[in-house]
């Protein structure tokens, strides 16, 4: 058994609620920008002064149409502007934000609602408001329904301006610190969603520890992060309420798919996100040089930035011969790279995924810094994150100050600190099995160096034991043939099975620029192509890639190519993209039966 800490940096509020942030900004910085907002195309300023107004006027709304304090309000729309402030508006009216993701089914929407109990809901769109009204008669606690799109926010202030300024200052201040702040439920990739109970506590633990040891990425008045991830998601409410409490400018995008002219016209100083949005930055811009006729040339420069990164973690530094290369490629295609990012930014956190050392250190060559994290919705996020001043590519960094981290002799990793959930709502049992003693079992295998930098090997449930006795842990392997721009996922297969393989689906966006380079016809799919000796050739390459990770003996042997994408939709994936194994494997049984085959 093996275990690290480190000292808290911030002192966690022996009572109130997150609340006092936003009134703590307006008193000390009312006319910085802590929000930027989308105004008819443009990206508009608002201030710490106005921020706590528009939350006040909504609260005033909430409590008007009788939500009361500890109730459940959820919470259901994409990333944008009015999710942070009706989060906020909830919590100043006393009550808990229970968030929906904007992709749940109906059934999934009665089960959050339902178990949560909750009171009232915020939905952003017709298509969600049809979603809770047609299970709405299975939610008898459910009164009120406000919609985004329909003039929501407008409705409540409307119907809160009777309500005083002293009974909103009552119930903002009602509230207190191990008072439940958010039930978050979680993906589901084992079963049904179980309901995270989150405290102010948790998150006064998590975003204070976390901003403190990151001081230079949080600039009050310099600094911007731009989120696009979930906000529904624990790391997305990480990202806000960090935000808040800098507190730093927060951009809103509720659509990913114009994320690049996203980050050009707001140019955020941090960046967080997901490992595939930094593979999908990558492979874009390599299918775009060698669409160029420049894939050499990015070849090139992409070792040289791999080879400086590496160069940066040895006592002599990069040679002097590396050093120039890097500083033309930098001339020719890096600066190029950072524009792609916004240009401001020199720092990004990833988390939610292995990250890998090939994309860690291609980007850190390139000047933008991708800081890699470890966190759980049970652990209000990020419980381990790399330091921006003692980065170790490969781990996921030590971990938050405050908190311990420990290896349990099977290797399971263990953690204990005030960030941590409080239980699952309505769940005892669960509870009881999750946490012993103020230790929560993640689940996850894991080690520990000697500088206290934990890096994560596998999934207990997700070892696989081949017929042979090999354990297998996928996320290594997995995370190699990932790396490739051919393949969007890759799901490794072989539990009882006399040997490993795996399935594989392609990147849509660089089939099409791969199948025009090689000559196959127009339109060609996945579908169309995942026989063709070519492609599976170049796939060989990705799992041989893969492989060279890896014992014989955990290699993959025989894959194949899926005529069709993992989707949420589906049920393939969850919103922040895991996996849901057991569901992929039941819808693709006779695809994974056919690897064994003969």
């Amino acid at each position: 058994m093996r275990e690290f800490s480190l000292p808290a940096l911030y002192e966690v509020p022996t009572d109130g609620n997150l609340t006092d942030l936003i009134r703590r900004n307006a008193a000390q910085h009312p006319d910085v920008a802590v929000m930027g907002r989308k105004v008819a195309g443009v990206w508009t300023d608002v201030t710490a002064r106005q921020f706590l107004a528009e939350v006040r006027a909504a609260a005033k709304g909430l409590i008007a149409s009788g939500v009361r304090p500890g109730d459940r309000v959820g919470l259901m729309s994409r990333t944008r502007y009015e999710w942070v402030l009706l989060d906020f508006a909830i919590w100043s009216a006393g009550a808990v934000t229970v968030p929906v993701y904007e992709t749940s089914s109906a059934e999934q929407i009665q089960w959050i609602l339902g178990d949560s109990g909750a009171v009232a809901v915020l939905v952003e769109s017709d298509a969600h408001a049809a979603a809770v009204d047609s299970v709405r008669d299975r939610l008898p606690e459910l009164h009120s329904v406000w919609q985004i799109e329909r003039d929501g926010v407008g409705e409540l202030v409307a119907a809160g301006a009777e309500v005083d300024d002293a009974t909103v200052d009552e119930r903002s201040a009602s509230a207190k610190a191990d008072d439940p702040a958010t039930i978050v439920y979680t993906s589901g990739t084992t079963g049904r969603p179980k309901g995270c109970v989150l405290t102010h506590r948790s998150f006064f633990a998590e975003c204070g520890n976390a901003v403190e040891r990151l001081k230079p990425l949080f600039r009050t008045g310099e600094c911007s992060v731009l989120l696009f991830l979930p906000a529904a998601h624990v790391f997305g409410r990480l990202v806000e309420v960090a935000a808040v409490m800098a507190p730093i400018k927060l951009g809103c995008v509720p659509d990913i798919k114009q994320l690049t002219d996203e980050l050009a016209s707001f140019k955020p100083t941090l960046i967080l996100g997901v490992p595939r949005v930094f593979e999908k930055v990558y492979n874009a811009a390599r299918a775009k040089a060698q669409a160029d006729g420049k894939g050499a040339i990015f070849d090139k420069a992409a070792r040289t930035a791999i080879d400086y990164s590496r160069a940066l973690s040895t006592p002599s530094g990069p040679s002097m011969g590396l050093r120039l290369r890097h500083k033309v490629f930098d001339l020719l295609v890096y600066r190029k790279l950072r524009a792609v990012l916004g240009g401001r930014g020199e720092y990004a956190i990833s988390g939610g995924a292995p990250l890998g050392e090939r994309l860690g250190h291609f980007f850190r060559g390139i000047g933008f810094t991708v800081l890699e994290g470890y966190g759980l919705t049970e652990s209000c996020a990020a419980t381990a994150f790399n330091p921006w001043d003692r980065q170790k590519i490969g781990t996921v960094g030590q971990p938050l100050p405050g908190s311990t981290v420990r290896i349990a002799d099977d290797g399971e990793v263990l953690l204990h600190g005030e960030h941590l959930f409080q239980g699952y709502w309505n769940n005892e049992s669960a509870t009881a099995e999750a946490l012993t003693d103020g230790w929560f079992h993640t689940g996850d295998i894991g080690t520990l160096d000697e500088d206290g930098y934990l890096t994560i090997t596998g999934r207990k449930k997700e070892i696989l034991v081949t017929a042979g006795g090999k354990n297998v842990a996928p996320a290594v392997i997995e995370d190699r043939i990932r790396g490739h721009a051919l393949i969007a996922e890759c799901m490794v297969v072989g539990d009882g099975r006399p040997f490993v393989g795996a399935l594989v689906t392609l990147d849509e966006e660089f089939l099409g620029r791969w199948a025009a380079e090689h000559g196959k016809p127009a339109g060609a799919t996945a579908a169309s192509l995942r026989e063709d000796p070519e492609l599976l050739a170049e796939v060989q390459k990705a799992v041989d890639d893969g492989n060279a990770a890896v014992s014989k003996a955990e290699s993959v042997r025989k894959f194949r190519v899926l005529p069709s994408q993992f989707t949420e939709e589906a049920g393939h994936i969850t919103p922040s993209l895991k996996l849901k194994r057991n569901v992929v494997a039941k819808d693709f049984a006779d695809e994974i039966e056919s690897i064994y085959r003969g």
